[in-house]
């Protein structure tokens, strides 16, 4: 609630700060102990981020990523396709890099071309939160919920599983939400020339490694569905895959200092305040109360409640609490993958629905622009309601 009334006339509070607030009433309630509080921050997501942050703001720093975006966009001479182009470029993305890292990555693109466009901040910035989201929902390593799932429900092959079940919804739900991204523009302006100009790169060394830590972040997430798909530990884990992408810029830039200086330390301290305060609801046992062996196995009841739970929760939380449950409860592919499905899209109902779309106003913040609680939930809630009609049609005929 106090995430969603930040901003008291001209005094916005950081959402990090809110969270850290909540976190530290928590322990000084003694709602969880300092020994537990530390154990429940997941260093290996961590370090993940932390990995990538640094791999953006070497890409934002040297130019690359505006240049980058050129070499996509620019090209593009109508506002309608440059949007849809935009929401399945980071829509596919999201399914490959994970959701987390087209936050970091996106967000100052979004921006960019908002303002090449001459509109609204927040139609970009909504249609990039709303892709990422939707778009990761038919991987096993799009977002975090869904490579808990795959490696904790037991499924043969979520490479193939998650895709064959959930590919034709989510690629409908993509649709769903560009024609909602467009009826949010007042006025479709003209475009009668390319819409982004071409962007030179500024400091060539670094965007050259940072093309080599992009090859090396996707090279070991190649390496990991390789491994995993032969039968084999997967291997390296999350942080390891992020820390050893960034090492190249880490190592031979000699911009390095000023690339520390910028990783966004604030949404680090929102994720370890997160884990905190998830951590003490989960020992409350509200949320395990709440849920009966009937409900969990039923396809719509998972699916509504994942999209209600996630709003309080978090998706991350909530799945890893429900994966247990289901296992006990004997639940096949299809239910893990429903809740795969309803937790995902349960990000693009509110800004707490999902971690990504902190990671976007985070730094949408940090560069003059922002989304507020009232407007993503203005355009979430129908975005969410058809999407969640959407998969839960699709799971009662394939089911």
């Amino acid at each position: 609630m106090a995430i969603a009334c930040r901003q008291v006339g001209r005094v916005r509070l950081p959402i990090w700060s809110i969270m850290l607030g909540g976190a530290g009433t928590a322990l000084l309630t003694g709602s969880i102990g300092l020994i537990a509080a530390l154990h429940a921050i997941n260093c290996d997501i961590m370090l993940f981020l932390f990995g990538v942050f640094i791999i953006g703001a070497a890409m934002e720093e040297s130019g690359y990523l505006t240049h980058l975006a050129t070499r996509i966009f620019a090209s593009q001479r109508s506002v309608k396709k440059l949007i849809f182009l935009f929401i399945f470029t980071m829509g596919a993305f999201s399914a490959l890099l994970m959701n987390d890292t087209l936050a970091i990555i996106g967000t100052p693109i979004a921006l960019v071309l908002a303002r090449s466009c001459n509109i609204s901040d927040r139609i970009f910035l909504l249609a990039l939160a709303g892709a990422i989201t939707t778009g990761s929902v038919a991987s096993p390593i799009g977002n975090p919920q869904n490579l808990l799932i795959a490696l904790s429900s037991g499924m043969a092959n979520p490479f193939l599983t998650f895709p064959l079940y959930l590919a034709v919804p989510t690629l409908i739900s993509c649709l769903i939400l560009y024609y909602m991204v467009v009826r949010t523009i007042p006025q479709m302006p003209n475009s009668p020339s390319p819409i982004m100009q071409e962007a030179h790169i500024q400091d060539p060394k670094m965007a050259a490694l940072c093309k080599i830590s992009l090859a090396l972040l996707i090279l070991l997430i190649a390496l990991r569905i390789l491994l995993v798909s032969l039968g084999h530990t997967p291997w390296p884990g999350l942080s390891g895959i992020a820390l050893i992408a960034s090492l190249p810029i880490i190592i031979f830039s000699r911009q390095r200092l000023v690339i520390l200086k910028k990783v966004d330390y604030a949404t680090l301290v929102f994720f370890i305040a997160l884990f905190i305060l998830m951590a003490a609801v989960f020992e409350s046992g509200a949320i395990q109360s709440a849920v009966t062996d009937n409900q969990i196995l039923s396809i719509p009841l998972l699916i509504a409640g994942s999209l209600i739970i996630s709003q309080i929760v978090s998706n991350v939380p909530f799945v890893a609490l429900l994966i247990p449950m289901l296992i006990e409860a004997g639940a096949g592919d299809a239910m893990f993958l429903a809740l795969a499905a309803g937790s995902t899209i349960a990000g693009n109902m509110t800004i707490l629905g999902a971690a990504s779309n902190i990671i976007i106003i985070q730094n949408a913040e940090h560069r003059g622009a922002t989304i507020t609680f009232m407007e993503f939930l203005r355009f979430g809630i129908p975005v969410t309601i058809l999407q969640a009609v959407v998969f839960l049609t699709w799971f009662l005929i394939i089911t």
